[in-house]
């Protein structure tokens, strides 16, 4: 797959070049000194960015808001590779350590098809025709990128669910009314093990966003995340880029052209300047 591919190649880099996602992550995570929520719509542009700047067979574009809304799949930047011409869409996230929401299932319906089924789903050959049914082809067609940061720990992993592991190893599809504090019933998928893979929340006219879609937990799923930067990332705050910010909001494009040049030749240092860790 072209999504997966990518995440490989990406890994790789990483683990030849760690700081330049350190540098990034640690640009990313200092807008949060700026708003709770800035940090996640700047990190679409930072890891489009990233790709463009550092990952040479692939160019990245940022969606946008606009055009994003009125996609018909969840994307916030498209790839493609250079050397074979794939073109994918990828959905970016920036969420804290816990639940993790993998799609909306904006169409509403996944938890249907579940319904239509007994609440207790252990019948292999049945959950085999659930992941085949048509309600359920987005789960092999969501390329999320998972940026998961754990804020009092200055700390943050890019993590890749694994939709081919779950559907392999899910054994039992169980219906869960009640807990939690929870209005809405869930779906929740196991392993052999029984532990935790997935869930699929209800996502009726009542439910809000957050109550909806298709869901995990990078803590309780953990053996079904693949980590990009190979586990944690410290990264720090660069206070010089909230400064950079503030007065580039009251500059002119000239000064504005002028501050990019030299940003653009500090990429290109970075970019020859060798891993010495």
């Amino acid at each position: 797959m072209p999504y997966k591919d990518f995440t490989q190649r990406l890994k790789l880099f990483i683990q030849k070049r760690p700081e330049l996602i350190t540098t990034t992550l640690s640009n990313i995570f200092t807008m949060r000194l700026i708003g709770n929520k800035t940090h996640g719509d700047l990190a679409e542009i930072a890891i489009a960015e990233f790709i463009n700047q550092y990952m040479y067979d692939f160019r990245s574009v940022h969606v946008g808001k606009d055009l994003y809304r009125a996609k018909s799949r969840e994307e916030d930047i498209t790839i493609v590779n250079e050397i074979t011409d794939d073109e994918f869409p990828v959905s970016l996230k920036a969420y804290g350590e816990g639940p993790l929401q993998l799609s909306t299932d904006k169409n509403f319906r996944m938890f249907p098809r579940l319904a239509e089924e007994k609440e207790t789903i252990n019948d292999l050959s049945v959950i085999k025709a659930i992941f085949s049914d048509p309600a359920f082809a987005e789960f092999d067609n969501i390329n999320v990128l998972p940026l998961i940061y754990d804020e009092k720990k200055q700390r943050c992993n890019i993590m890749v669910f694994d939709y081919g592991l779950a559907k392999q190893n899910t054994v039992l599809i169980q219906r869960h009314d009640k807990g939690a504090g929870r209005k809405h019933p869930v779906y929740r998928f196991y392993d052999k093990q029984n532990q935790y893979i997935c869930e699929v929340r209800y996502g009726g006219a009542t439910a809000n966003a957050l109550q909806r879609g298709l869901w995990t937990h990078t803590k309780n799923g953990v053996n079904y995340f693949d980590s990009i930067t190979n586990g944690w990332v410290d990264y720090s705050h660069n206070l010089v880029l909230v400064k950079l910010f503030s007065q580039a909001l009251v500059a002119s494009s000239t000064g504005h052209s002028t501050a990019l040049d030299k940003i653009k030749e500090d990429i290109e240092r970075l970019r020859q300047t060798p891993n010495l860790s």
